[in-house]
Formats: structure tokens, sequence, C-alpha cells
């Protein structure tokens, strides 16, 4: 089915149609207006009439134009047709090529973790799915099976295939490649109209402040400062593995979070939001200073290993964090919700969402109310102070050289 078009630059018309297996665009003089439209879409029709009854002829209807070279007889078209498979589309790259070419020019503005995942998407995903593929082939129906197939692939969610997320995220990729092919060879991208799945809500069990005081107590002592600092700031993993000294303001007693730990190195934060001024409420004051004792001397990092190299997060769950949930019989949760408890704390305690949203990196409380509705009580303070209350009615880390973490 042909369409008429305009050139983004000219504003000019022009017909884009395909004839014996191949794509041609005639070029025309009309200004884009509803009259030209309507005369070059009649034109269209009476073409695409004799196509379907095989009686068209390209020069009846285009006898000065470049493309006759193309087809030079009738011969020469059927001659095209019988090879209409290798020569479509012969005017826009392959899949594999351009994505490559995509991935160089835009791998300059992500970090490395965002190189790293990109290319794992493209290498593990796209490429073997649409690499051989013309760009200006691709066709919705290619886009919604390769979806398809992928949501069945194996995963670590909890169905045992991959998750929505991840899934969104691979088919966000492929809608970034055909759009900018189509910017670039002004082909209509096929990605229209296709939304990305549905995600589960994120699924939050937070601690209780008995429980986080049992933890405390109860954790290996050379983790005890860890934890401490985790449960009252609610930082990310990342981001507190990837703490070190030099962000580490005793003088304003404020944790500044400028990086992020990911595959053993410091790297940017996961936003420009992500970048900001943690408080140290008491017991997280209390918990640095004693780690500073025990590790300031001998790593960049605040929370290392006998090595003073940063911790391995995967390690010190299975090692540590587990086997604790399961001596003090609590239900086993992941790590990450220390950060969902510092969160609930916060805002059960009645600081307000907004500077709760800026402590833990959020760009705004859109996040917040939408996870933590539910402990978000009607009055609210604004600086910190009720938090601070709040722990002033638990009681303080013990004061001991206990920081310096062995191997987990």
């Amino acid at each position: 089915m042909g369409k008429v078009r305009a050139r983004k630059e000219s504003k000019k018309l022009f017909i884009d149609f395909r004839y014996n297996g191949q794509r041609f665009r005639e070029q025309t003089l009309l200004d884009d207006n509803a009259k030209n439209r309507k005369q070059l879409e009649s034109l269209l029709q009476r073409m695409e009439a004799k196509m379907l009854l095989g009686d068209f002829v390209y020069a009846d209807f285009f006898p000065n134009s470049s493309n006759l070279q193309k087809l030079k007889n009738e011969r020469s078209q059927e001659s095209l047709a019988s090879k209409a498979d290798e020569a479509l589309e012969t005017d826009t790259p392959l899949f594999s090529d351009f994505a490559a070419q995509w991935f160089e020019e835009s791998k300059i503005q992500w970090r490395s973790s965002h190189v790293r995942n990109v290319s794992s998407i493209l290498d593990s995903s796209l490429i073997p799915a649409f690499g051989q593929k013309a760009m200006g082939d691709i066709t919705k129906a290619d886009i919604m099976g390769f979806r398809a197939k992928l949501a069945k692939r194996k995963g670590r969610s909890a169905t045992g295939v991959i998750s929505p997320k991840t899934i969104n995220s691979h088919m966000t990729i492929l809608r970034m490649v055909l759009d900018e092919a189509a910017e670039r060879f002004d082909f209509e991208t096929p990605y229209k109209n296709i939304k990305p799945l549905k995600l589960q809500k994120t699924h939050i069990e937070p601690f209780s402040l008995q429980e986080v005081q049992r933890i405390i107590d109860n954790v290996r002592p050379d983790y005890r400062n860890y934890y401490t600092v985790r449960f009252f700031t609610g930082m990310r993993t990342g981001e507190i593995d990837g703490l070190k000294w030099k962000n580490v303001d005793f003088a304003k007693r404020e944790i500044l979070v400028r990086e992020t730990l990911i595959n053993g190195e410091t790297e940017y934060t996961k936003t420009d939001g992500s970048q900001r001024e943690i408080p140290m409420f008491g017991q997280v004051y209390d918990a640095l200073k004693t780690q500073y004792a025990a590790t300031g001397h001998k790593s960049a990092y605040v929370f290392c290993n006998q090595l003073g190299q940063p911790l391995d997060h995967n390690n010190v769950t299975k090692r540590v964090w587990y086997p604790l949930m399961k001596a003090l019989g609590l239900n086993k949760r992941r790590p990450y919700q220390t950060r969902h408890t510092a969160a609930t704390l916060f805002l059960a305690s009645g600081e307000n969402p907004e500077w709760v949203a800026r402590v833990l990196g959020h760009s705004s409380t859109e996040m917040l109310f939408k996870v933590y509705s539910r402990y978000v009580p009607n009055a609210t303070r604004m600086d910190g102070s009720a938090f601070e209350r709040l722990l002033g009615n638990t009681r303080p880390v013990t004061s001991r050289k206990e920081g310096s973490h062995e191997t987990a």
C-alpha cells in the first residue's frame, strides 16, 4: 500500500510505493496541502489498480523518472520480481550495521554500566532477532513477535521467565534504534502504539524500628556500622558500597552521595537527582566515627574488606545478611529493604515528603507517594528533626572498634 508523504526540508509532496519487490519514491513540485494530497492519492489509487491487474507500466505514469533505469523494460521487471526478497528495501542498511553505528555514536553520553547493558541487549536479543533485516523492512508484526518470544525466555523473576521490566528495557533500545533510523532514512517507524508492559507494584516489606535494632545488635560486629548506616540513611546498595571517606563530612555531619559502585568500580550516580547530601543522624554519625577508626587509615572506601577493597554485595548478602535473617527468625528479605525501611521510618515519624524524597535521591515525590503512600501521615515536618527524635528513643550503637570487615 503506497503513501503520499512530504519532504521535511522542502515540504513538497512525493509518492512512496512498492512495485515488483522494490520500493520507489517519485518526487513532485506540489506543496503539502489537502488539495494536492487528494490529487496524488487519486493517482496512487489508479497505479495500484493497474498493479493489481498486472497492467502497470511505470513509464506511462512517470515518463521522465530516473527510476526507469532500474526497470528498463518489462522483462527486467519480471527478473527483479524473482529476486524480490534480496532487493527489498535496499535503500536502508541492515539492522546489525545500523545498530552498531547507533551504539558507537550514542555511548559517549552514557554511564559505563549503561554501555554494558545496552551492548548486552543488542548482542543477546536484538541483533539475533533483527540483524539480517533491512531497517525499512521491519514491521510492527516483527516487533510484536519478538516481544512475545522474549516473554518466554528464562529469567530470574519469581515466575521463572524474564520480567516485564527487563522486556521493557529491551523494547526501549529497539524503539530508539528504529526511531533514529526512520529519521535518518526518511521512512515511517513501525514502532507505533506499542505500550510498555505493566510492571508489578513495588513490593516493600520494611522492618519495624524494633526489628532494625535487633538486627544491628546481633549482626557480626564488623558489619554493625555498615547496616546502621544502611538502615538510617536509605542509601542504595551501590551508593553505600561505593562511599568513600572523601565524601563523609564530619564537620557538617553530612554524607555526600556522589558515586555508586557497579561491578567493583565507582562511577557517576544513577541519575543527576541521586547526587545529594544526607544528614548524619545520631546513630549514623557515631557509626561512621567508629568505622573511621577501623578503616579510615587503610582504604579510600568507608566499608571495605581486609584488603581495603570495596565490598562484594552478593557475597555479603549470602554470607552475612541471609544467615542473620534466619538466625533472628525474620522473614527472608532482600537487603534493599533497608532503603524501604528508612523511607517508611522517615515518613512515619512525620517528616515532609519533599524532604524525604530529597534525602532518598528521588527527583520528585511522585515515586514516594506511589510506593509509600500508606506511611505518609497528615502532619509533617521538613527538617529531619522528627526522625532525629525517633532515633533518640533507641539505643545508640556500641562504641568500640568493630568496623574492619573480614572477607565475607
